[in-house]
């Protein structure tokens, strides 16, 4: 177990010795699907995921009892360039619906019996306008992964990050422009719901964020154009991955902050499952980027983490029929 990392410097050196599935665990996994009561495949994707989960869980029977949802939420001074239909204070407003629990998120997380935290990155501080300055320095970086990391608890076996935050599926399309390329036109989408004036003032934004910001460097790309909330995602992800802990990947956002750690090591999405594909444009595209296939497609665009919540009973589902299913001994069944 990693304490938390005090440099920059620390979270690339993670990157760079990443934990890997337990090899044994997932052989196992696949020796005990082979004789379960069912015909071989007949669980489809149900299967692949159960011995995905064994790899991360150590274990060839998994199980998810104790999944967490973390939300985190920043605000975003590109929001001055007109790029949402909301304004900032939304973020502070929302938040607190999150706390008294009247969110969808928060019945979503009840449903499937996930705790739920809330973090609040700095609200009354936004970011620097990205199409004018860096949006963060290197100590407001450092501070959000840090934030995200020690979210984490220990002792959950699913994670779901998710996010709030006015303006920042700006974010989102600059990180993934300067990330992936292609035109900002490619990445942009209507968000909270701007017009089409607002979907060009968005491409507008985003070009001149690139334009501004040349490093195409992972972090220097998060910290010139992302968000703390984020950042904080991408720390929460890499702290599952320290402690082994599997991931549900939600929206555009959520994704934008994998694609950063994608960019910096091919495996670091090893431990993520992309939970949904959203209605949010650029999000099919990222996904393809980051050669993650999505368990469902429901046309969501709520962010909250409220897409990779939903996927928890799939997980949940997955594992129960991989480590409670009867073998063909144990039932007396013959495998034919």
């Amino acid at each position: 177990m990693t304490d938390t990392p005090t440099t920059l410097a620390y979270f690339r050196l993670l990157l760079a010795q990443l934990p890997g599935p337990d090899a044994a665990a997932i052989a196992a996994a696949r020796a005990r699907n082979d004789v379960l009561t069912k015909p071989p495949g007949a669980l489809g994707q149900l299967e692949t995921i159960a011995i995905w989960l064994a790899g991360w869980q150590g274990r060839a029977q998994p199980r998810i009892e104790q999944p967490q949802v973390v939300i985190f939420a920043g605000n975003h001074g590109v929001v001055a360039q007109g790029v949402s239909a909301f304004p900032a204070e939304v973020t502070v407003q929302m938040v607190a619906n999150f706390q008294a629990g009247g969110a969808a998120i928060n019945q979503l997380a009840k449903t499937f019996g996930a705790s739920l935290t809330v973090n609040a990155l700095e609200l009354d501080h936004p970011t620097q306008d990205f199409t004018a300055a860096e949006a963060m320095s290197a100590d407001d970086l450092l501070h959000a992964l840090r934030v995200g990391w020690d979210a984490v608890d220990a002792k959950t076996d699913l994670l779901v990050p998710g996010e709030m935050g006015i303006g920042n599926t700006t974010s989102a399309a600059a990180i993934a422009c300067a990330l992936f390329g292609g035109s900002p036109r490619d990445w942009v989408g209507r968000g909270t719901g701007v017009d089409d004036a607002g979907l060009a003032r968005k491409a507008a934004a985003v070009a001149a964020g690139l334009d501004r910001h040349s490093s195409r460097d992972p972090f220097d790309v998060l910290r010139c154009l992302g968000g703390r909330e984020i950042a904080a995602m991408a720390g929460a992800m890499l702290r599952a991955r320290d402690l082994h802990i599997p991931v549900l990947l939600d929206g555009f956002i959520a994704c934008s902050a994998a694609a950063v750690l994608h960019a910096a090591a091919p495996t670091a999405l090893d431990h993520c499952l992309a939970a949904h594909v959203s209605a949010e444009a650029g999000h099919a595209r990222l996904l393809t980027a980051l050669g993650k296939p999505p368990l469902l497609s429901l046309g969501l665009r709520l962010g909250e983490g409220s897409g990779a919540a939903l996927a928890i009973g799939i997980i949940q589902a997955a594992a129960a029929c991989h480590s409670g299913m009867a073998t063909f001994a144990e039932a007396g069944v013959a495998a034919g």
